[in-house]
């Protein structure tokens, strides 16, 4: 299915969570926070949300430093 993430058109696999789509982007490590059409989805409901055709998704990798 046909989502946007940080501003770019994706395919990404049908009827994956927030995390299957974090592992499917590769962003496995660290925390992420992840902006589902403009709405935070919380990090305890990442197994749980589905992720629609059309969305617009903003993830942010955290990284550390000083």
């Amino acid at each position: 299915m046909e989502v946007t993430v940080n501003g770019a058109r994706r395919e990404v696999p049908a009827d994956v969570t927030v995390r299957e789509l974090i592992e499917h982007l590769g962003l496995t490590e660290g925390p992420v926070a992840v902006e589902i059409n403009r709405a935070v989805v919380p990090r305890a409901r990442h197994a749980e949300h589905r992720v629609s055709p059309g969305d617009e998704i903003e993830v942010v990798h955290f990284v550390g430093g000083g």
